[in-house]
């Protein structure tokens, strides 16, 4: 994608979390160890996933794709911001929407890698018999190909609809990245194409996601209460309870964000509310499939094993 700047802004400034001098050096080393917590967990999750052939399954190789955009996510926009509580917070337009093609690609693959993950739930438990046949190898990977193509999609209509904005005067984005609705704001020309886009694009990945993870839980729940003893129905329960939290974190937190959004002076509330979806969530992650996972803690103690001694 060619970036053309129609504009006379050059570069963008990034409003920090906070404009006390006295808050920069605390949370630059909060956010640092958030962002070291969710390198680590992360990628360990990923070596974990790829070294054990007992986690070479479908629903691990939804994990490992999970993992994968959480870090690459993190990596978007984590060390400019942390750069920002040190030094001057300036992006340059090329960098911006740079940051805006790579963190709306992410995201919205990431919606579509939860709905994959709440299908393969579904399948395991309410068609055992054909979860070998139906969660095929190519099947999961087309799944896999068809999130990351539609993210690429959504980001590609929002980036490309910003390009052909003008931005003239202000270059101060209330924001600490480069969001779609921050950046609206400082536009000098018309953005109802972006506005339209953007309800577009945010509204169908949101209705489609919400609504096949809303129907895939509501078989699955419906399955479990026909399970006749309650061990059974504890065990379907507990291979759905990690992907439920990860889906209500990421999925509620982002939804708070753009309704608070949408109120007048709000941005500052948005823009708190939006640090625990793009950083609090991709650290949790891991940590909320290993600890509550046995196959992942066998997994870990062989390779540390394995590793040790």
């Amino acid at each position: 994608m060619t970036l053309r700047n129609s504009s006379s802004v050059t570069e963008f400034i990034l409003m920090a979390l906070s404009e006390q001098p006295q808050l920069q050096l605390p949370l630059f080393l909060l956010f640092l160890g958030i962002y070291v917590l969710t390198v680590v967990g992360n990628l360990g999750l990923i070596t974990l996933i790829g070294l054990n052939s007992s986690l070479h399954t479908p629903m691990y190789f939804f994990l490992f794709n999970l993992s994968f955009i959480d870090l690459c996510y993190a990596c978007v926009f984590t060390p400019k911001m942390l750069n920002d509580f040190v030094s001057e917070n300036i992006i340059s337009y090329v960098g911006c929407m740079t940051q805006l093609f790579f963190f709306c690609f992410f995201v919205n693959s990431e919606c579509y890698v939860l709905v994959s993950m709440a299908y393969d739930r579904y399948v395991a438990i309410c068609k055992p018999l054909m979860y070998a046949v139906t969660m095929s190898p190519q099947f999961c990977s087309l799944l896999m190909f068809g999130s990351y193509v539609i993210g690429f999609a959504g980001a590609i209509a929002h980036t490309g609809s910003m390009l052909r904005l003008t931005f003239c005067n202000s270059n101060i984005i209330h924001h600490y990245l480069c969001e779609v609705l921050p950046l609206l704001q400082l536009s000098c020309t018309s953005t109802h194409v972006n506005q339209l886009v953007f309800f577009i694009v945010v509204g169908i990945v949101i209705s489609i996601s919400s609504i096949s993870i809303f129907i895939s839980y509501a078989l699955i729940l419906s399955n479990i209460l026909h399970i006749p003893s309650a061990e059974g129905r504890s065990k379907a329960f507990s291979t759905c309870g990690s992907h439920i939290i990860a889906v209500a974190l990421f999925f509620g937190s982002g939804v708070f964000t753009y309704l608070t959004t949408s109120f007048p002076g709000s941005m500052d509330q948005s823009k708190f509310a939006s640090v625990f979806y793009t950083n609090v969530v991709p650290m949790l992650n891991p940590l909320i499939y290993s600890l509550r996972n046995k196959d992942v803690k066998l997994a870990l103690g062989k390779t540390l094993r394995r590793v040790l001694f």
